[in-house]
C-alpha cells in the first residue's frame, strides 16, 4: 500500500513541473495555504493562479475523494483543481484534469447526490457522507490534458461535466451545492 502522503506529494510535483514546462513560475505551498497546494503566475506574470491539487493511484478505475471543502464556491475566477491519476510505474506519465473549482463543486455534487438519491434504492442502503464520497473520471473527462484552460479566467472556461448532469442540476432531487454561483443562471454544456 502506498502512503498518502507520497501520492499527495507526487501529484503536486508532477503538476508543478507541467506548469513549469508551459511557462508558469510555480511555488508549492506546503499545507500553508488552505484550498491552494500551488501557486503560478504566468511567465509575463500577467497572471496569479491558485491550484488545488488531487491525486490518486486508482489508474484502472480513476477516483478522488475531494471532500466537503471542495464545495464551497471560488474566491476568484483564478481558483483551479487539477485532479491527477498515477501511473502504475514511474516511466509513465500521469493523467490530468483541469477543472475550474465552481466546475469541481458542480460535477462533485451533481455525481454525489444523484447516487446518494438514486430512484429505486432502499433507503439508508447509501450512507457516505460527502465528506468521505469518491468522485470517479468520467465525471470530468471532458478536463482531461486541458492545460490551456488555465490561460483565462474560470468563468470563461467551458463547461465540460457530461452533458446529463445538466438536466440533474436542475432536478430538486440532486442540484447544487449550497451557495453555488450557478444557481439562478445554470450556464449552457
Amino acid at each position: 500500500m502506498t502512503d498518502r502522503k507520497l501520492t499527495k506529494s507526487t501529484g503536486e510535483h508532477w503538476v508543478c513541473t507541467v506548469l513549469s514546462g508551459l511557462g508558469w513560475a510555480v511555488a508549492l505551498t506546503r499545507d500553508g495555504i488552505e484550498r491552494t497546494d500551488v501557486l503560478a503566475a504566468s511567465a509575463d506574470s500577467s497572471i496569479m493562479i491558485s491550484v488545488q491539487v488531487k491525486a490518486s493511484r486508482s489508474h484502472q478505475k480513476p477516483n478522488w475523494v475531494l471532500g466537503a471543502k471542495s464545495l464551497l464556491p471560488a474566491r476568484t475566477d483564478r481558483e483551479w483543481y487539477v485532479l491527477v491519476t498515477l501511473p502504475p510505474t514511474a516511466w509513465e506519465a500521469p493523467v490530468s484534469f483541469v477543472v475550474p473549482r465552481d466546475h469541481i463543486a458542480a460535477g462533485f455534487w451533481i455525481a454525489y447526490r444523484n447516487w446518494l438519491t438514486e430512484p429505486g434504492v432502499p433507503a439508508g442502503k447509501r450512507n457516505t457522507s460527502v465528506a468521505a464520497a469518491h468522485t470517479f473520471e468520467p465525471v470530468f473527462r471532458g478536463y482531461r490534458d486541458r492545460w490551456d484552460l488555465l490561460e483565462a479566467p474560470t468563468s470563461a472556461a467551458p463547461v465540460l461535466l457530461p452533458p446529463d448532469y445538466r438536466p440533474l442540476a436542475l432536478d430538486p432531487r440532486v442540484g447544487l451545492p449550497a451557495g453555488h454561483p450557478w444557481q439562478g443562471t445554470l450556464p449552457a454544456w
